[in-house]
Parts: C-alpha cells; sequence; structure tokens
C-alpha cells in the first residue's frame, strides 16, 4: 500500500492558514471598518475549522501508516519527537511575550501548557495559556497515547462493518453536541469571538478543548483509513470533495456555535482527505500535491505554532487603537503571513526536521533468532544432547 500521501501533506498548510486567518482578524484591527467586520465574521469559525480537520487528519494518516513490526514505545517515541520539541522552543517564545505585558498567568497555566495538558482544565485562562494555540497538542499528545489500544480494535474491523463504525463515530460526535447544549450549565455567558453569552465556556470547553470529545474525530479519521484502503470508499472526486468541505464550512457559520465550532461541523472535512489520499493512490491530478504545496505542508506545523505569537506580539507592539488604511492593512496582513512562513522554515529546518531525522526513525520489533533445526540423524546414529 502507498504510505506517502502528499496531497494530505499539501492540504495541510490550507488548514494551517485558515487558523491564521481567524487569528490575524480577530487579534489585530489591521483591517478597518465594514471590510474588517465582514472579515471577522467570514472567518470567526474557520480556525475551529482547520484544527477539526487535523484531527480528523492525523487519525488517518496514523492508521494508514500504521506497521504491523511496530512497538507502543517506538511510536510513542517518535510522536513525542514530532510535536515535543517545536512546542518547548515555541513555548520559550511565547512565555517571552508573556512576561513581557500584563497579561495574567498562574502557576498551573505555565506547568499545563509546558507539559501539553492545559486542555484537560475548565478554565479559559488554563486552557488558552502561554501560546494560545497550543492546547491542541494536549488532544494530540492524549490521541498518541490512546492509539496503541485504539488501532488494534479499528484494525479488526471487518470491511463490512467499517461503514456502520463511522456511522457510529459521526453518532457520538453529534451527541457530544447535544450533551453540552442540553447537560452543562450555559451560566455564566462567554464574551468574545463574536459570542454575546448565549454559551458558558463549560459548554464550549466540553466540544472544542476536551481531549475525549475530540478523540472522537481522531477515530473517525482512522476508520477512514481503513474504508479507503478497503476501497470501499465512493468515487469522490477531488473537486467536489473540496466543495464539499467549503460548503460544510458555511453551513457551520449558521449552525449553532457550540455545532459549528467543533466536530458536527469539522466531519465535512472527511471527505476531503479520503478524496485526496484516493487521488494520491491512483496518482491522479491534485493542486496539492505540487512541491510548493507539499513543502508548506511539511512547515504548517511549525506555521501554527509560531503564528499566534507573531500576531499577538505585533498587535501589541502596534497598539489597539492604531488605524490603517484597507491597503496599508492589507499589506500588513500580508507581511504578517510571510513572517509566519519563514519563521516556520527556519523552525522546520533547525528543530522539527533534524530532530526527526535522528530520533524519529521506525525501528521495528526486535525478531527473536530461529531456533537451529535439530541435526538430522542417520539410521543408528547417536546424538547427544
Amino acid at each position: 500500500m502507498l504510505t506517502r500521501l502528499p496531497s494530505l501533506t499539501g492540504l495541510r498548510f490550507v488548514a494551517a492558514l485558515m487558523v491564521f486567518a481567524t487569528h490575524v482578524v480577530w487579534y489585530t484591527g489591521f483591517i478597518p471598518g465594514d471590510t474588517g467586520t465582514d472579515l471577522r465574521d467570514a472567518f470567526a469559525l474557520s480556525g475551529s475549522y482547520g484544527v477539526g480537520f487535523f484531527f480528523i487528519l492525523s487519525g488517518f494518516v496514523l492508521a494508514w501508516t500504521a506497521r504491523p513490526s511496530d512497538t507502543t514505545p517506538s511510536f510513542w517515541r517518535r510522536r513525542l519527537v514530532k510535536i515535543g520539541p517545536m512546542h518547548w522552543v515555541t513555548f520559550g517564545l511565547a512565555a517571552l511575550f508573556v512576561l513581557s505585558t500584563d497579561r495574567p498567568t498562574r502557576t498551573v497555566d505555565w506547568l499545563a501548557s509546558l507539559t501539553m495538558q492545559q486542555a484537560w482544565f475548565p478554565d479559559i485562562r488554563t486552557s488558552s495559556a502561554v501560546n494560545g494555540v497550543s492546547w491542541s497538542l494536549a488532544c494530540e499528545f492524549f490521541f498518541y497515547l490512546a492509539f496503541p489500544v485504539l488501532f488494534p480494535v479499528v484494525r479488526r474491523l471487518r470491511e463490512e462493518w467499517l461503514w456502520p463504525a463511522l456511522a457510529a463515530v459521526l453518532a457520538l460526535i453529534v451527541g457530544a453536541f447535544l450533551v453540552a447544549t442540553y447537560a452543562v450549565s450555559d451560566q455564566p455567558g462567554l464574551i468574545g469571538f463574536g459570542l454575546t453569552g448565549e454559551v458558558s465556556f463549560d459548554q464550549v470547553w466540553f466540544v472544542y478543548f476536551f481531549p475525549p470529545v475530540r478523540a472522537l474525530e481522531f477515530v473517525l479519521g482512522m476508520v477512514l483509513a481503513r474504508i479507503v484502503a478497503a476501497g470501499r470508499w465512493p468515487r469522490i472526486g477531488l473537486v467536489p470533495a473540496f466543495a464539499l468541505a467549503v460548503a460544510g464550512y458555511v453551513l457551520a457559520l449558521k449552525l449553532p456555535y457550540l455545532a459549528g465550532t467543533a466536530g458536527v461541523s469539522t466531519v465535512w472535512t472527511a471527505p476531503l482527505i479520503a478524496a485526496a489520499a484516493v487521488a494520491d493512490r491512483q496518482q491522479s491530478a491534485s493542486v496539492f500535491r505540487r512541491p510548493t504545496m507539499v513543502f508548506l505542508g511539511e512547515i504548517s506545523f511549525a506555521f501554527y505554532m509560531v503564528h499566534w505569537i507573531l500576531i499577538v506580539t505585533v498587535a501589541e507592539w502596534i497598539g489597539p487603537t492604531r488605524t490603517f488604511s484597507l491597503a496599508t492593512g492589507s499589506l500588513l496582513v500580508l507581511a504578517l503571513l510571510a513572517a509566519a512562513v519563514a519563521s516556520a522554515t527556519v523552525l522546520y529546518w533547525c528543530v522539527e526536521r533534524p530532530l526527526m531525522r535522528r530520533f524519529g526513525r521506525h525501528r521495528p520489533a526486535a525478531v527473536p533468532p530461529a531456533r537451529p533445526a535439530p541435526p538430522v540423524r542417520a539410521e543408528g546414529e547417536r546424538v547427544l544432547d
């Protein structure tokens, strides 16, 4: 089976760019007037949509590339090398920003963020502490710990049960939204990011931050990988699948916030992931497989981890009351994007790539040496044991 899926690598940068778009229009006032308001409305959920895509993609890729010879310690080592060093480097950069401002940060916030545990705390100060985007690593860290338990279950599913299993996971994702809506208190109301008190942070935390709930999207990706590998995915081309993902985002903007911000909406990206994998498997046309897109996808993790730091640092430096023309504001956004790509490239080449090459290689389980065959005795010959 083809293990490298470059189109999925290219799509990673599209998702990271969606996260960038949300943060740059909400944390800065670079785009003025009605245009800025329209952009904030249009990209209010693009960040959460991109993060949900990453969670589904993570489950898909890990299930797609899983090897029978792998061991749990080897898997955990490779995953920690993948996310740990980048997190700790950007944690240090974000810490410099936090310490240079009056942003209140408690000891628990520092420790939870440093150890990638902040998403477990139903407290907005802790879950978004230090580097505001690193909460998603707490979810990924949980996924990686659970993968050696989850994957054997998914692997043992008979092919005729794959689609019912996918439907069951979708039902659980909808169920999590219903629990947050009707079983979790909606008080005190949350203000910010377009919210005016209609939901509480506890509700948002349950569907958006809580690792076991977000793990449902991860499992969805794992089952999806099995469906594609088994040849049971319907013939949905890359262009229709991309259009479906765009339509899913437009729908998310119309849904209740708790549905639009997490799994209920981001499942619409699943067909795009499957279609891109099929396109690579069949070597059919894919714009996401072009070298530039693949490179941007390779640096997308570094881009994701560093972009928020750059945005809030520049916004703090310029000041909240400074206004610009539409042309100047647009150039500032492009400059921030270029700076984030440049910073991500440096981090990729200096941190992620060398460490993954040194410590992130797959080491198959040791195979015990075969016992020598017993000697063949000729008739009448005595063998000493």
